[in-house]
């Protein structure tokens, strides 16, 4: 048995020419075998999952390529991958801001439409109105006048009434009765 010790260790343990190293530790030299059996076909699969680059960098030098280290297709293709459904879920948040943006114009338009429409409404009544006070006052202005002259005659009248009540009163004075014949009455 101590003839295989040898060609199992020499695969890959370095003992400084002592043999029988594995033996201090408790491990008979076939456990030690076993043992560096199992974590030689442990480690490449750790390695493995855990990140590929090792891997990459280790396959490419064994690949003999001259090309420098390029991350292998599966690892592209996943950035690939990642960044498509990153821009996807960009344009799917953009697409929808410009949505919710779109809706807050229209009903914005809406709003300032029913606004604009009450005011115009507004606009109307107030025109309306303002056309109508113009109205009575153009009317209120004629009857003032009209009114106005009416008064400025009644009180001529009155004035040559009495003139001619003072005159009746006094017969020397004819020459008021003859100014009061002159004048036509304005009260028709």
């Amino acid at each position: 048995m101590l003839s295989t010790v040898p060609t199992v260790f020499s695969s890959g343990l370095m003992f400084d020419n002592d043999q029988y190293l594995a033996l201090e530790s408790g491990f008979t030299p076939w456990d030690c075998s076993e043992l560096l059996s199992i974590s030689q076909t442990i480690e490449p699969a750790i390695l493995g999952s855990v990140s590929d680059e090792p891997l990459q960098g280790h396959t490419n030098s064994n690949s003999g390529s001259d090309e420098p280290n390029q991350p292998d297709s599966s690892v592209i293709d996943e950035r690939k991958r990642r960044r498509m459904i990153s821009n996807r879920e960009s344009a799917r948040r953009s697409r929808m801001r410009k949505q919710k943006h779109l809706e807050n114009l229209r009903s914005q338009v809406n709003r300032l439409r029913l606004e604009n429409r009450e005011l115009t409404n507004q606009l109307r009544l107030v025109l309306c109105h303002s056309h109508r006070v113009a109205t009575d006052n153009d009317r209120l202005q004629s009857e003032h006048s009209i009114l106005r002259r009416k008064l400025s005659d009644i009180h001529q009248i009155l004035l040559l009434k009495q003139l001619q009540q003072f005159s009746s009163a006094w017969p020397c004075n004819n020459v008021v009765t003859v100014m009061s014949d002159q004048t036509p009455p304005l009260i028709t």
